[in-house]
């Protein structure tokens, strides 16, 4: 019998007892009528024989199913035709079985045929299919997969179907085989596949997460927050992760089957799909997601989006899957951003991690090492070591049985294309708890990790060619602070640096940093050291809050201890512009400085950069590194120094008119002050909130003057209650990187009346 299109797929027209009431188990399924022994008289006609038990459609409880499973709000589910089921492994589903006649135990047989769709070749015993018998209530059932009877009402059979917990994360198709004991079947092909997920809900699951909250925020949240600018003025950026919407789960499936090349049981198993997800998200090894770009101009960018653009994975994973080409272009963020969106859409539970003076240690040293010229210029021909003002990736929860249990929970993983590891672009999983212990040898990638938190700062100077380099200083301390995430169910920032390090200065970490410095395979040349010198210490002032348009003033202080010598101090202080990479660009301002230092004495170097002056030459996100190269001449003593300063962008801010209601238009309104003291030209504002299914573009049509407001108004609808978010990006001709959002409430239909204003504010936070 060939496939019949279901009249009930997806709806419910007859009463059914799932939906009698709304929910499958509000009913004592074993009160039900059992079915009626019918006698087995049967007639045969063409060779066809009669009586067979015939499957007529299925019903997959969406609503029900979708509640019970966590996955109501996939739009496979949601949608207005050919919706499919989408469930979590480990736990049952009900199905409502439309046949010909009531089920009969005693004269009929049904076994349900589970096969991963895009599988072509299956053997009996291949874990790409099941073959699943219906058992009476209470029966013991045989293997990982069972069908269990739950009752019928008149020709409608209730089955509660429980996938494997370890079975592979695809999308199923499902035959439905019908025999008679005495001889004679039938075959039912259901034409729409169901989908499988990890089931973080499960204990017996290798991605259990305990606590609701911990799993509402890092599988079924659709919005969050990333952190970025520098440690000393983090900035929060929105970012939509949109893992319910059109093709998002298709997508998913498809990376890690096609382009991470995971096949078979390799499928069930979030140690092999996350690690080959982590490569697939990047283009450099395959036809992956994303194509990074960290060009310092505007231009560098042309034939796709900045990154600094994207407000969230939707429109990025919708257009990469309609046209299974890399999309231009994205930098960490977006990397981690993209790979959050994928492993929540399949169940694991996920992340987005940034942390501060992240280093890149492409040696595998576990040092990282800068080399300056006598101008305080970086020689980076010398060596490939950076320290990134800030650098996003990502975490996922599960066991990990390669290690043992103490190394299962938080696992780093990173997608943004660094180093190799195993001839591919990836990173990962690196158990925190290994990174934490300087267990490097564990896999995978837990050496580069712990550098990137970890690594000592080793400051060399450069003076010719066969003079020595010169040690100036050794940082212990600055490499991976403020290491943070988004806080559970709320819009703030939680520091989990201690998942990754111990506390700096502490005894632990000093032992910690030995013991791998002791497994490094490769540590770089050290030649002498300075002799100890501290009569002259010097310290940088910058104010903290300088918005991008203003002026700004660099001082550096420096104090004599000496109560009885002079010394005299030679130096150059400069601002240069830099990307969040490490990677200096043009040179702002620079003062050199001689001078001596009475015993005792005080002295101060000023340095005034204005608007016009740093403008023009900003760089991405509007950085700068503020540096001293100076030399206490006497002493042949030389001290360098460095920090990092960022001038703060506007926020934008988003108004909602009304209450929100799920199903109800409203109107939202988003505002942008001009903070420079020149027009904003060619001005956009690009949104994505609920009920958008693609972003959102909107063109201004006018200049905006300094001091005045960019404005734009659109209109959502949001397909569901519960929290939303509305993320925003606005870019000019004249300004980059301004970022708005706002987390709202939106009262489901029966509710309407009773939200209030405060419930409507709940989470409600700018930038």
């Amino acid at each position: 019998m060939g496939a019949v299109k279901s009249k009930l797929a997806g709806c419910c027209p007859h009463r059914c007892i799932c939906c009698i009431g709304g929910k499958f188990d509000s009913y004592d399924l074993k009160d039900l009528p059992r079915p009626p022994r019918l006698d087995n008289s049967n007639d045969v006609i063409d060779g066809t024989r009669q009586g067979v038990l015939a499957v007529q459609g299925i019903d997959f409880c969406i609503d029900t199913n979708g509640e019970n499973h966590h996955t109501s709000k996939f739009n496979l589910m949601s949608r207005s035709v050919d919706r499919c089921l989408v469930v979590r492994r480990g736990q049952a589903f009900k199905l409502d079985i439309l046949l010909n006649r009531p089920y009969d135990a005693n004269r009929d047989a049904i076994s349900f045929i589970f096969y991963v769709g895009d599988v072509e070749k299956r053997g009996p015993s291949d874990d790409t299919s099941a073959a699943v018998p219906l058992l009476e209530k209470g029966s013991e059932t045989l293997g990982s997969w069972s069908a269990v009877y739950e009752g019928q009402v008149d020709a409608h059979l209730m089955v509660a179907i429980t996938p494997g917990v370890d079975c592979i994360v695809a999308a199923w198709k499902v035959d439905i085989d019908t025999k008679l004991v005495s001889g004679g079947s039938l075959s039912y092909t259901h034409p729409q596949p169901v989908y499988i997920l990890f089931n973080p809900w499960c204990l017996n699951d290798s991605v259990y997460m305990p606590g609701h909250s911990h799993r509402e925020e890092y599988v079924q949240e659709d919005g969050g927050l990333m952190y970025r600018g520098v440690y000393n003025r983090i900035k929060p950026s929105p970012w939509n992760y949109a893992q319910y919407e059109k093709d998002i789960l298709d997508c998913a499936l498809y990376l890690v089957r096609e382009v991470g090349k995971v096949k078979g049981r390799a499928r069930s198993d979030p140690i092999r799909t996350v690690r080959a997800l982590s490569a697939a998200v990047n283009v450099q090894d395959d036809n992956g997601v994303l194509f990074g770009n960290w060009g310092t101009e505007l231009s560098d960018y042309n034939g796709g989006t900045h990154p600094l653009k994207w407000v969230g994975s939707l429109s990025i994973l919708q257009k990469y899957y309609e046209k299974k080409k890399p999309v231009k272009y994205a930098q960490c963020w977006v990397y981690a951003g993209v790979l959050t969106t994928i492993c929540r859409a399949l169940g694991i539970p996920c992340r987005p991690v940034t942390g501060y003076d992240a280093a890149h240690d492409s040696q595998g040293s576990l040092t990282i090492d800068i080399i300056k010229d006598d101008e305080g210029n970086t020689l980076d021909e010398f060596t490939r070591d950076s320290v990134w003002n800030y650098h996003v990736w990502n975490e996922v929860w599960m066991e990990r049985p390669d290690l043992g249990p103490e190394y299962g929970g938080w696992q780093a993983i990173d997608s943004t294309p660094q180093e190799m590891s195993e001839d591919m672009y990836r990173c990962g999983p690196s158990s925190l708890r290994a990174v934490r212990e300087a267990e490097l040898q564990r896999p995978y990638d837990v050496s580069y990790v712990f550098a990137q938190v970890n690594a000592d700062k080793v400051l060399w100077k450069y003076s010719g060619e066969i003079q020595p380099l010169k040690l100036m200083a050794r940082d212990t301390t600055s490499i991976g602070q403020n290491i943070s995430t988004k806080a559970i169910g709320t819009m703030e920032r939680e520091d989990i640096t201690d998942l990754y390090k111990y506390p700096e200065r502490t005894w632990e970490e000093r032992e910690t940093m030995e013991k791998a410095l002791r497994k490094s395979e490769s540590i770089f040349a050290r030649y002498y050291l300075n002799d100890a010198f501290n009569d002259v210490i010097f310290d940088f002032e910058l104010r903290d809050d300088i918005k991008i348009g203003q002026d700004f003033t660099v001082v550096l202080h420096m104090k004599n201890r000496s109560t009885i010598q002079q010394h005299q101090v030679q130096g150059v202080l400069r601002v240069d512009t830099v990307t969040y990479t490490g990677k200096t660009g043009e040179s702002v301002k620079r003062k050199e400085f001689d001078l001596n230092l009475a015993p005792e004495a005080k002295e101060l170097v000023t340095l005034l950069v204005t608007f016009d002056e740093y403008f023009k030459k900003l760089v991405d996100q509007a950085s700068f590194n503020i540096a001293c190269l100076a030399t206490i001449a006497d002493k042949k003593f030389d001290y360098f120094a460095q920090d990092d300063f960022r001038v703060r962008n506007p926020d934008i801010k988003i108004e909602i008119n009304g209450k929100p209601t799920s199903r109800q238009e409203f109107q939202v309104t988003v505002k942008l002050e001009n903070p420079l003291p020149i027009p904003l030209k060619n001005g956009k504002f690009y949104i994505q909130g609920p009920g958008l299914d693609k972003q959102l573009k909107i063109e201004l049509n006018e200049n905006v003057p300094p001091g005045e407001f960019a404005t734009a108004h659109f209109k959502l609808t949001p397909p569901w209650g519960g929290r939303h978010q509305i993320s925003a990006k606005f870019t000019s001709k004249e300004i980059q990187d301004i970022d708005g959002f706002r987390s709202f409430i939106v009262a489901p239909p029966a509710e309407t009346n009773g939200i209030s204003s405060a419930e409507n504010n709940y989470e409600t936070r700018q930038i």
